[in-house]
């Protein structure tokens, strides 16, 4: 069942679209800077653990544990906290998850690592409840997409913050000032809350719903298909969000600062092609190929990465990351708007929330995986072309998808 025509001026956010899309990007973005924190500066924190660089793929599996179960509950509570409520909550568990992670405790970090997959978890769903509201179906790619933008505009802002000011004042001092950014977002907020939450059903009984999103996503064979490749796609982005910077400075023997404006360079070509995307798949009324399009060339990228070594010249290293980017960070408006698009309008962030549980499982195999790849591989960047059979198996599920969709 498709659901393309909200209801118009019911519960509008004020503003409209421009002002609304400013702000759930702004939130996914900041939420995305304390996730991706500790793995921009691994090299150096990971000296304050003493632990390897490499662990901190667990650390963000950790978080996208505590996400994906977020996940898979946050359509009922989205509904009876309101979208607006529980952004403004994504925001608060992110400062203080980021704080505790500046505590540089390791029994800290776990519990703040829990705590940002929580907030993390809310951001989607609470964003397509709202964007759905005020979005026309002609331009719900582009505008899911442009939304989805937060996430590498995080990346990006940590790439280029966080380096420069770990060797200014320390990575914990760092993650000081980027809780700061994120309470000065959740003030800003605050006075839309009352618009947002016009809709929300305050006694919604929460008890036998709670999985509720993830049931919905079951039932529909496009849906199942859609987080499959949520699942494979999220792997392999997430391996790339979390192992470049690393992989830079001990293999390609970059600098930090250099291989922090590197990934951010990444990020800002994912951001770039969630929009082309969203445009193509807009244009074509369809998004399904378009993903399909993004997972073979993802596939081909991490398989190119593999052969990556200090020798190859800094240029040809970023056009491959760049493609890397633009490909494997790019996927994620196509394929939340396609989950719009199968769903009715009030059932949008249970269905959400459900197919994101398997993509958040995926975020949270990918790191892990990837860890325990590079100690049996003993290489960054062979391992990435290990990764390569997770896109491309997202890939060919939905070419199988497309194939039945047009027999039927």
């Amino acid at each position: 069942m498709t659901a393309d025509v909200p209801a118009a001026g019911v519960g509008r956010p004020p503003g409209g679209l421009p002002l609304t899309l400013a702000a759930v990007t702004g939130v996914q973005a900041l939420a995305t800077l304390a996730v991706l924190a500790l793995a921009t500066v691994a090299p150096t924190a990971a000296d304050s653990f003493t632990v390897g660089a490499e662990m901190v793929g667990y650390q963000v599996s950790l978080i996208y544990v505590s996400a994906a179960l977020m996940s898979a509950i946050a359509g009922p509570l989205v509904r009876r906290w309101g979208p607006g409520a529980a952004s403004i909550f994504a925001l608060a568990m992110s400062c203080v998850g980021i704080l505790g992670i500046a505590s540089g405790n390791l029994a800290v970090v776990v519990v703040a690592s829990l705590l940002l997959g929580v907030g993390y978890g809310l951001t989607n769903p609470s964003s397509s409840s709202i964007l759905q509201r005020v979005t026309p179906p002609a331009r719900r790619n582009l505008v899911f997409s442009l939304k989805q933008t937060g996430v590498p505009l995080g990346g990006i802002l940590a790439g280029l913050m966080l380096p420069p000011l770990t060797e200014a004042i320390g990575w914990q001092a760092a993650f000081v000032v980027s809780g700061g950014l994120i309470v000065l977002l959740l003030v800003l907020l605050l006075p839309l809350r009352a618009r947002w939450d016009e809709e929300r059903e305050p006694q919604r009984p929460l008890r036998g719903t709670m999985l509720s999103g993830l049931a919905l996503v079951w039932r529909q064979p496009e849906l199942r298909a859609l987080s499959f490749m949520g699942f494979c796609f999220a792997t392999t982005q997430l391996c790339l969000m979390a192992f470049t910077v690393t992989m830079l400075v001990q293999e390609l023997h970059w600098s930090l600062v250099a291989a922090g404006g590197l990934i951010s360079l990444v990020q800002a070509c994912g951001a770039g092609g969630r929009v082309i995307w969203g445009m193509l798949a807009d244009r074509l009324r369809f998004g399904i190929p378009v993903l399909i399009l993004i997972g073979l060339l993802s596939a081909a990228a991490c398989l190119v990465t593999a052969f990556l070594g200090p020798d190859w010249p800094p240029a040809a290293v970023v056009a491959v990351l760049c493609v890397f980017g633009a490909s494997s960070i790019g996927w994620n408006g196509v394929f939340l708007a396609d989950v719009a698009r199968l769903t009715r309008r009030e059932d949008v962030g249970l269905a959400t929330g459900g197919a994101l549980f398997f993509t958040f499982g995926g975020v949270v195999v990918g790191p892990a995986l990837y860890s325990a790849l590079y100690k049996l591989i003993g290489s960054y960047t062979l391992t990435f072309g290990a990764v390569a059979v997770f896109p491309l198996a997202g890939a060919l599920v939905l070419l199988a998808l497309l194939r039945r969709t047009r027999r039927t």
